[in-house]
């Protein structure tokens, strides 16, 4: 039997997965085949190549500032200017380089230049805004007859990542080649089907609910609400085809609130723990 796992974006809650996982290895639960958008491509990827959960926890506790390159309030504030000159090009606030950089230097020190040279089946999804497609980085194209072309094996991992996680009003498209890619939470946040292509027996699901929306609610809460509702329909899909679904309660930390890494990260580990025999039950039934 082998067990994937399905990751949500959600910026830095998304370290919560990391969580998920730790509490899985220490339960002997061993994941077979993963993959994530977003946030979740950061820890989906990390792990793939080997890295431990734990270990993939400080790497965000000492990146996180970096990734995001700025904090919330600037980048609010800095909306104005971006769509005063939007027609001057397709462009955002960050261009995201930090990510791809860090995530392809994890990958030098495993010896992986390529993502095709990870050795755990992995699935990245991003989405291409010039001809509204969903693409999926992986080192395995899965065995079907149609839709080959939507995969993409000759790329670097931070490339992957980068793509993955170019959350609208944050980060600039990522361009590769023809392509001009954005995060993949915009069409199908949680990858379930995509990890059953990889032969997955059981998937878990690891979401995060947005918060609702209020009279405090900053731009970005409202951002992520709405791709959240824009997505809903096909997340709902996806969530229907796993096993079990995970929905780790993370207390209303914002997208990019990196002051709160550790009580994710906990959360994650905790959501584990709580339905642990519901996990042991999926892994055990026919």
């Amino acid at each position: 039997m082998k067990l994937g796992l399905a990751l949500s974006g959600g910026g830095i809650r998304g370290i919560a997965h990391a969580g998920v996982l730790k509490a899985l290895e220490e339960n002997n639960i061993k994941v077979d085949i993963i993959g994530g958008c977003s946030s979740g491509s950061m820890i989906a990827s990390l792990y793939a190549m080997g890295y431990s959960p734990y270990y993939i926890y400080i790497l965000f506790k000492t990146y996180a500032k970096e990734i995001i390159g700025t904090n919330a309030n600037p980048i609010i504030s800095g909306i104005h200017d971006y769509l005063k000159h939007r027609k001057r090009t397709i462009t955002g606030l960050k261009n995201g380089e930090n990510i791809e950089n860090i995530f392809n230097e994890m990958a030098k020190k495993r010896n992986i230049e390529n993502i095709s040279q990870v050795k755990m089946p992995l699935v990245i999804p991003t989405v291409d805004i010039m001809d509204s497609k969903e693409y999926v980085f992986t080192n395995n194209i899965p065995n079907i007859e149609e839709h080959k072309e939507q995969y993409i094996t000759d790329v670097t991992v931070g490339k992957a990542v980068r793509a993955s996680s170019s959350f609208p009003a944050v980060f600039s498209p990522c361009k590769d080649k023809i392509h001009s890619f954005m995060d993949g939470g915009t069409l199908d946040n949680i990858p379930v089907n995509e990890v059953k292509k990889q032969g997955a027996d059981k998937v878990i699901a690891v979401k995060f609910d947005s918060d609702p929306i209020t009279e405090d609610s900053n731009l970005m809460d409202i951002v992520m609400k709405t791709i959240d509702i824009m997505g809903s329909k096909i997340s709902e899909e996806s969530l229907e085809m796993s096993d079990l679904v995970l929905n780790v309660y993370t207390d209303k930390v914002g997208l990019l609130d990196v002051n709160k890494l550790e009580k994710c990260y906990k959360y994650g580990y905790n959501s584990v723990i709580e339905n642990l025999d519901k996990i042991k039950e999926i892994i055990e039934s026919d």
